[in-house]
C-alpha cells in the first residue's frame, strides 16, 4: 500500500474547485482512495466565520468564563451543537448538529486568519461523493473520498485523524462471523478502516506543509455506498452519552 502526499500550496477560498485542483496536482488510477483534510472542504464551503461577526449570548458568556473560552468561540460551539456530552477542563464535548461527537463541534481557529474560525461542513458524506462524482465526470476515474479531521480521544494522549465522512467505501469492516486462523467463530470483530485510513494519510498531510490531500493507493476494498453515520456508536452503546 501507499501513502502519497498532495500538495496544495494556494490558500483555497469559496471560489475554487477542489476536484479540479486534485485532478492538476496528481495522476489518478481507478481504486484511488483520496484522504481529504476538513479545513480545506470547509474554507471552499464557505464554512468559515469572522469573529467579529458573533454576539454571545449570555449563557455563552457565561460558559466562557467558566470555562476561560473565547465567548464568540462558545456561542459558535453552541450554535453548531445538538447536545452537550460533558464539560470539563476548559473543553465542551458535544453532539454537533452533523452527529459528530467531539470537542468544541469541531470549531477551530488554526490555519486560518487571526480572527477566524473554520466550522465542520454542514454535510461531510455529501461533500466526498460531490468530489468523487466530479472526479469520475472529469478524469473518468473511480475513487473512495474520506473526509478527515483531527480528533482527541478519551483513553489515550494525543489526536489522531478521523473519518468524519466518506463516499464510496464501507468506513467499518465488519468480521463477525468469519473465522480466525484458529478456526474461531468471531464475534465481535470490526475494523474502522476508514479511521485507520485517515491516520494513516494524516503521516504525510502534516498541519503545515500545505498538503491537505492524501493519496492512498493498492488498499483493497470494495467499492460501494455508506454513510459515516454507520461507524458513530449508538447512544445506547455509548458510555458517554
Amino acid at each position: 500500500m501507499q501513502i502519497i502526499p498532495l500538495r496544495i500550496e494556494k490558500e483555497i477560498e469559496p471560489s475554487d474547485d477542489i476536484p479540479e485542483l486534485i485532478l492538476s496536482s496528481s495522476e489518478l488510477q481507478d481504486g484511488d482512495i483520496l484522504v481529504v483534510a476538513q479545513k480545506i472542504i470547509s474554507k471552499q464551503e464557505g464554512r468559515i466565520v469572522n469573529l467579529s461577526t458573533v454576539t454571545p449570548s449570555l449563557l455563552s458568556e457565561g460558559l466562557s468564563s467558566q470555562y476561560q473560552k473565547d465567548s464568540r468561540i462558545v456561542e459558535l460551539i453552541l450554535s453548531e451543537t445538538r447536545r452537550i456530552v460533558r464539560m470539563e477542563k476548559g473543553i465542551l464535548i458535544v453532539e454537533s448538529n452533523n452527529g459528530v461527537i467531539c470537542a468544541n463541534a469541531g470549531i477551530d481557529e488554526s490555519n486560518v486568519k487571526e480572527g477566524y474560525a473554520t466550522l465542520l461542513p454542514v454535510d461531510s458524506d455529501l461533500s466526498a461523493k460531490i468530489i468523487r462524482e466530479r472526479i469520475k465526470k472529469q478524469a473518468n476515474k473511480n475513487v473512495a473520498v474520506i473526509i478527515s479531521d483531527t480528533f482527541g480521544r478519551p483513553f489515550r494522549m494525543g489526536q489522531t485523524n478521523c473519518a468524519i465522512g466518506v463516499s464510496g467505501l464501507n468506513p467499518i469492516v465488519d468480521y463477525a462471523g468469519t473465522l480466525d486462523s484458529f478456526e474461531k467463530i468471531l464475534r465481535v470483530t470490526a475494523i474502522a478502516i476508514a479511521d485507520e485510513l485517515s491516520s494513516a494519510a494524516e503521516l504525510v498531510m502534516e498541519k503545515s506543509s500545505k498538503c491537505p490531500v492524501a493519496i492512498v493507493r493498492d488498499y483493497s476494498y470494495k467499492m460501494e455506498d455508506h454513510s459515516i453515520n454507520e461507524i458513530i456508536r449508538p447512544e445506547n452503546e455509548d458510555l458517554f452519552r
